[in-house]
């Protein structure tokens, strides 16, 4: 049994998970609840995190750096160059944030450049020194302000690539210049909404409804893209400096937005924690991306029309439960558009920005617990 602890380190567990292409849709029984602990959906978040500042730091940032000497710099915007991973993260954080889902993240540090992202409270800090002892798992804890509980964790934000150390170490403004490869140099911080009324027991239940969950990780996948498409891909193709490409590790070039989604989507599967999520399209270019069941043709019929909102249901595989949701993939970049209108394969040619292309389905899996627990 997990054990709620107030401003204390909880254990968080990883879950297995192995399937794909759902097709049925199966109603909740009556008097049972399905949904998702705080600290499980709180895992799931920080991976899709993760896995996409993963991609951009190693895959762009560090291979670019390499062979096209195209750098990163805290001045991008001025001098043609890539954001750093951290400016990265916080343009993604501060979009997803602005989305108004209930659920917040942020980049902190003990020794930050920006004053701006040390820790806000004093277990804020707690928690970043307790990563920085324990990176293994993260530090979380309940809080309650304005009457409203909220679940924390922090989780370590590791030195991976060589950018992330020249940059921290080499900057004036750093308190710290001795980062290695492995090092903790900051820490992730998610902030769930839990409600008014949370009962402060060891048995405590608490689930997150499974479409708000989805909700937290759609946004994280929106915003990360939204920014790779708008501040990376179409600027810097304006500016001459670099092209984005299918083939990209072959021509030295920036991944298709497509392809940033896909790539972090398999690092996130190979997790094997109950989390996926893949793009689908009733115009696939690549015929493996087309609907693969009669509930994802449904949803990609139902986000063309009312992008608005998701299409959801919920299926079980042997003695698990899933619940997927459908969002609608909308044209946010011209690089996008110009993508699926060029390309010889495509079975549509006549995109234009905020059309919806096709979907993103995320897809997780809950818990069950019976009414009373």
């Amino acid at each position: 049994m997990r054990r709620w602890i107030f401003g204390m380190v909880l254990g968080l567990g990883m879950m297995g998970f192995g399937m794909n292409g759902m097709a049925v849709v199966e109603a909740q029984p009556p008097g049972q609840k399905v949904g998702v602990s705080p600290d499980v959906a709180a895992d799931y978040i920080h991976a899709v995190i993760q896995a996409n500042r993963r991609i951009y730091a190693e895959t762009i940032v560090d291979r670019l750096e390499k062979t096209e000497t195209l750098q990163a710099t805290e001045n991008w915007k001025d001098e043609g160059s890539l954001p750093l991973p951290a400016q990265f993260l916080s343009m993604s954080a501060k979009m997803s944030n602005e989305r108004g889902v209930g659920m917040r993240y942020r980049l902190m540090s003990l020794w930050p450049i920006n004053p701006e992202n040390s820790p806000k409270t004093k277990i804020e800090k707690t928690g970043f020194q307790e990563v920085v002892n324990r990176p293994d798992q993260p530090f979380t804890w309940l809080v309650q302000m304005a009457g409203i509980w909220y679940f924390q964790a922090v989780y370590p934000d590791i030195a991976s690539t060589e950018s992330c150390i020249h940059c921290h170490n080499g900057h004036p403004d750093s308190p710290r210049h001795d980062f290695k490869l492995g090092d903790v140099m900051g820490g992730i911080l998610i902030n769930l909404p839990l409600g008014r009324r949370v009962q402060k027991t060891e048995d405590q239940d608490f689930l997150i409804p499974p479409e708000v969950v989805t909700d937290y990780v759609h946004s994280v996948l929106e915003s990360d893209r939204t920014v790779y498409s708008k501040h990376v891909v179409d600027r810097l193709q304006k500016e001459g400096v670099i092209q984005a490409s299918e083939f990209w590790w072959m021509e030295n070039g920036l991944p298709l937005p497509a392809q940033f989604l896909l790539n972090a989507s398999r690092l996130v599967r190979k997790k094997q924690m109950g989390l996926d999520f893949r793009l689908i399209s009733q115009w696939p270019i690549n015929p493996l991306n087309g609907p693969a069941n009669e509930f994802e043709r449904l949803g990609l019929e139902s986000v063309a029309i009312h992008p608005v909102r998701p299409y959801i249901g919920q299926t079980r595989v042997g003695q698990k439960r899933y619940f997927q949701a459908i969002y609608p993939d909308i044209a946010v970049a011209e690089s996008c558009v110009l993508c699926h209108n060029q390309h010889p394969d495509s079975p549509k040619h006549d995109f234009q920005l905020d059309d919806v292309m096709g979907g993103i389905v995320v897809t997780l899996e809950v818990q069950e617990l019976e009414d009373g627990r």
